[in-house]
């Protein structure tokens, strides 16, 4: 509720800041362009009182008149900068007006207008000076207090306006909020049951994104808990045998015959817990070290020769023929799990191949893609296992994968291996002719 609370008081702010400065800037910019659109006014009117004032026949009676109280200044100044007339001041007491900018350009280039405060009247002042045909200089003035009366009236109108927007704001900022964050507060409350009628188009792959992490945590938790238990259930199996055969023989109820028999018993059932402690770090691993690995480039047919190497003694025992077709082939992986990959792939063929079977690890090009295959002519997989094989600790036969010392792993390794590499993975089976995993990278 705080949080909440929060975000729409940072947004009420953020609306009435924006509007304070949109009507700021609208004022000052609307008072500029009146002040420049009045001087121009100014200006213009000045130039037809000179034109005016410049065609009467009695100016020159003007010098020497006294000073009268107008809404213009009118000044007339000799060829020599020589105030003749001010109808202001007196124009003995004034100085020399040849260095005025409207007086000096006048009589450069016939006209010339200025605005400045004025050093006689001290307010500011725009002046429009026209050169006589006699060469006097006739300059007439305007002083803005009234301009300035109405930019005064305008900044008291836009501080009003300012007020009662910023109170309209305030209120409409509040109610808009809430409106916007009612879908947010319904998807934060049922984020399964939101519809998309009530959700805004824009928050739609926000809202897919959340639900498919949110789908992902939760497969992710499920899959956790299955993982423990199964893991539990599957050391629990080979821990209670060595335990059994181990007390027996300690107990000396064991003949030596027997002890001979439990001592390979225990052996068996060490080297099957081994090899299931290790899948499970190898699971463990490749869980939580995504994007991490090295990848090179791995000549994919020499690594095949390495595995056949490795599983030739494993291979014998089972009465299994490995054979190593294709061409060398190179791929960018990680070189450490390509040998797990191959590992995983052969001893699974091997293991569920039948007496004086084979298996053929292929590896050639296919157009721009390397393709990976261990073919065996074991016993196959019935296709309602087929989808599930790659589960971790899913064994289509529970009781020869145990007897062969199978984890219910080594496939679930591969799958992961093959998705760390952005591989795709085939599987083609048929129930007692054999199975043919392939990877193409």
């Amino acid at each position: 509720m705080g949080s909440k609370n929060s975000m729409q008081r940072r947004i009420n702010i953020q609306f009435m800041l924006i509007t304070a400065i949109a009507i700021v800037i609208t004022g000052i910019s609307s008072m500029a362009l009146f002040y420049v659109i009045f001087k121009n006014q100014v200006y213009d009117d000045l130039k037809a009182y000179a034109h005016v004032i410049g065609r009467m026949d009695n100016l020159e009676s003007l010098a020497g008149s006294q000073p009268v109280d107008g809404e213009l200044r009118i000044t007339l100044v000799n060829e020599d900068g020589l105030v003749v007339y001010d109808s202001y001041m007196d124009e003995t007491a004034m100085d020399n007006h040849g260095t005025r900018p409207e007086i000096a350009e006048a009589m450069e280039k016939g006209v010339g207008r200025a605005s400045r405060i004025s050093d006689t009247q001290s307010a500011q002042t725009l002046y429009y000076a026209v050169k006589l045909p006699g060469g006097d200089i006739l300059r007439i003035g305007k002083n803005s207090h009234s301009a300035f009366y109405i930019f005064r009236n305008i900044a008291i109108l836009i501080a009003v306006l300012l007020a009662v927007v910023l109170g309209l704001c305030m209120v409409l900022s509040r109610y808009l909020t809430k409106r916007l964050l009612i879908p947010i507060e319904r998807m934060a409350n049922n984020l399964d049951g939101i519809s998309p009628d009530n959700l805004y188009s824009e928050m739609l792959p926000f809202v897919r994104t959340i639900k498919e992490q949110h789908i992902n945590i939760l497969n992710n938790a499920r899959m956790r808990q299955e993982f423990t238990a199964n893991v539990s259930h599957e050391l629990k199996t080979p821990l209670t045998a060595i335990s059994g055969y181990a007390e027996l023989i300690e107990s000396g109820m064991a003949s030596q015959k027997d002890a001979a028999r439990f001592a390979n018993e225990i052996h068996q059932n060490s080297d099957r817990l081994l090899t299931l402690i290790n899948d499970t770090i190898k699971l463990s691993e490749l869980d939580e070290q995504e994007e991490q690995f090295e990848f090179e480039q791995v000549n994919l047919y020499k690594a095949a020769q390495n595995c056949i190497q490795m599983m030739s003694m494993q291979a014998q025992k089972q009465d299994v023929r490995l054979r190593l077709t294709g061409e060398h082939c190179v791929v960018t992986a990680n070189r450490n799990l390509m040998d797990e990959l191959l590992y995983n792939l052969c001893s699974n063929a091997i293991r569920y191949n039948n007496k004086g079977g084979s298996v053929t690890i292929t590896v050639r090009h296919e157009g721009i893609k390397v393709l990976l295959s261990v073919k065996d002519t074991g016993i196959g997989i019935p296709k309602e296992h087929q989808e599930r094989i790659f589960e971790r600790f899913y064994r289509v036969d529970k009781s020869r994968s145990k007897l062969s010392g199978g984890t219910g792993l080594g496939l679930a390794i591969v799958k992961h291996i093959v998705a760390q590499h952005k591989a795709e993975l085939k599987l083609f089976s048929e129930e007692g002719k054999g199975t043919e995993i392939q990877v193409l990278f």
